[in-house]
C-alpha cells in the first residue's frame, strides 16, 4: 500500500470546528485511494478528538525542532506527506525533503490565516481591508512563501484562490480548489418540516476568534432586536470550548441560551428554524452554513459569511450587514412558513451544486495522479519554489538544529547537577 503521512496543526475534531469536518474528508479520500495512512501531530490530544486507530489509522505524537523526526519520516518513507495549515510546512517541511525528497509535499490551508488576520485587523480599525494589509503583511510572507514551497495546495475557498494569482502571482498549477465534499446521503436526506422546528440557532467553535465577535454581535445589537418583534423566542449558541466569559452571557429570560458542547451538531441544525451567522470577519468557508444548506435550514449571514458559498440561485435565507437588517430578515423566515420553505429547498439545491462529494473527489484524484506522474517537471517549473525551499529551509534547519542542540545540553546541565 501507499503511505501518506499527515502532519495536522491539531488533531481532527470534526464535531467542534468545520477544519475538523474537512480533515476526516480528506483522510476518507485517502482511504479510498488505497493510501496507507499514518497522522502525527504536535499538539495536545483532546477529548473530542476523532479515535483514529479505530479507522486503522496510524498515530504518533512529534516534537517540534528534534532530529527524532527525521529518524521517524526516514524509516517511513511516505509517498505523499500532507501539511495541515502552513505552520506545519514551515516546521517540518525541510525535513521531509531532506528524508523523502520524492515524496509529493501537500498543503491544506483550511482557509487563508493571512487573510483572516488581516479582516481581524481592519475590523477593529473600523475600516475595510485593502491589498497593501496583505502585501506588507509578515504572516502573508510566510503563508504564500509556504504555498510555493508545496507541490500542491488544497483551497477550500475560490475567493481565495482568486487572491494568490492576482495579488501574489501563485501560477494556477500550485493550487488546486477544493472545498467541502459532502456524500450522497447528506445532500438528499429527509429533514423537519417548518411545524417540526423551533428557536434560533449559531454555533461555532468559541476558540476561533470570528465566531467570539459573532455570539458578542448577536448578544449586545441583533438578538435584543429580534427579541422585540419575538418575545418568546429563543437562541440556542453551540460550539466547542466556550469560556467563562462566553457562558456568562447565558441568559434565560432574555432566550439567549448558551449551550456549549453539541454531541450532534447536525441534529442541532435540523431542530432549529432558522441559523444566525452573524460573522464580520473571516476568511475560507463557513462549515455550519454548508451545514444549514443540507439540513435545509434558512440562515441569516453577512457577506463574509456567504463568501464563495453562493451559486447562481439566491441564498437560500438572507445576506446583510446591518444588525436590524439581520434581526427583520431572521424574524420574517422565522414567521412566514412559505418564505421558510422557499429558502429551505434553496439550501438542498445550493448544495447539491457545489459540494457534490463524487465530483469533487474524481478532480482531486485526478490532480495528485498528474502531479507525481510529471513531478520532476513540476517542480523545474515552479522556480519560486525551489528558491524558496533552498534560502528558507536551511535557516529553518539552521535554526531548528540550534533549539535541538541547546536543549541536549540544557539536559546534560542537569544530569551534571544531579551527580
Amino acid at each position: 500500500m501507499k503511505k501518506i503521512l499527515i502532519i495536522g496543526y491539531v488533531w481532527p475534531e470534526p464535531n467542534s470546528s468545520a477544519a475538523g469536518s474537512r480533515m476526516m474528508q480528506l483522510i476518507h479520500f485517502f482511504q479510498a485511494q488505497s493510501y496507507q495512512i499514518t497522522f502525527v501531530s504536535p499538539a495536545q490530544q483532546t477529548e473530542h478528538m476523532v479515535d483514529l486507530p479505530v479507522l486503522n489509522i496510524t498515530v504518533e505524537n512529534i516534537s517540534l525542532n528534534c532530529t527524532s523526526f527525521d529518524d521517524f519520516i526516514k524509516n517511513l518513507q511516505p509517498a505523499m506527506v500532507m501539511f495541515d495549515r502552513f505552520m506545519m510546512e514551515e516546521q517540518f517541511g525541510w525535513r521531509v525533503s531532506a528524508q523523502c525528497p520524492q515524496a509529493i509535499r501537500i498543503l491544506d490551508t483550511e482557509d487563508l490565516f493571512c487573510l483572516r488576520n488581516a479582516r481581524h485587523q481592519a475590523y477593529k480599525q473600523k475600516r475595510d481591508i485593502t491589498d497593501d494589509d496583505l502585501l506588507t503583511s509578515d504572516m502573508a510572507k510566510r503563508e504564500v512563501a509556504s504555498i510555493f514551497r508545496s507541490d500542491i495546495s488544497l483551497m477550500i475557498s475560490s475567493t481565495e484562490v482568486e487572491l494568490l494569482q492576482r495579488l501574489f502571482k501563485v501560477d494556477s498549477s500550485l493550487i488546486h480548489y477544493c472545498p467541502f465534499m459532502l456524500s450522497q446521503a447528506q445532500l438528499t436526506q429527509v429533514n423537519p418540516s417548518y411545524q417540526q422546528r423551533e428557536d434560533f440557532m449559531a454555533i461555532g467553535n468559541f476558540r476561533h476568534a470570528p465566531n467570539w465577535d459573532a455570539v458578542l454581535w448577536l448578544k449586545q445589537q441583533v438578538w435584543p432586536l429580534i427579541r422585540k418583534q419575538l418575545p418568546n423566542a429563543k437562541l440556542n449558541i453551540y460550539g466547542a470550548y466556550p469560556p467563562p466569559k462566553a457562558t456568562d452571557l447565558h441568559d434565560e429570560k432574555s432566550g439567549f441560551l448558551v449551550k456549549g458542547w453539541v454531541d450532534d451538531a447536525v441534529l442541532a441544525m435540523q431542530s432549529a428554524k432558522v441559523c444566525l451567522a452573524a460573522l464580520r470577519f473571516g476568511a475560507g468557508i463557513k462549515g455550519k452554513l454548508a451545514e444549514a444548506m443540507y439540513c435545509q435550514t434558512p440562515s441569516v449571514t453577512t457577506d463574509i459569511g456567504a463568501e464563495s458559498m453562493q451559486t447562481d440561485l439566491p441564498w437560500a435565507g438572507a445576506i446583510v450587514n446591518d444588525p436590524q437588517a439581520i434581526a427583520d430578515a431572521a424574524v420574517k423566515l422565522y414567521q412566514e412558513e412559505k418564505s421558510w420553505q422557499t429558502a429551505s429547498d434553496l439550501g438542498q439545491q445550493n448544495a447539491q451544486l457545489m459540494y457534490q462529494q463524487e465530483s469533487i473527489l474524481t478532480e482531486l484524484a485526478n490532480c495528485l495522479s498528474q502531479l507525481e506522474t510529471n513531478l520532476d517537471k513540476h517542480r523545474k517549473n515552479n522556480f519560486i519554489g525551489g528558491m524558496l525551499n533552498h534560502h528558507h529551509h536551511k535557516s529553518t534547519q539552521y535554526m531548528a538544529q540550534w533549539i535541538d542542540v541547546k536543549t541536549q545540553l540544557k539536559a546534560l546541565v542537569e544530569v551534571n547537577k544531579d551527580e
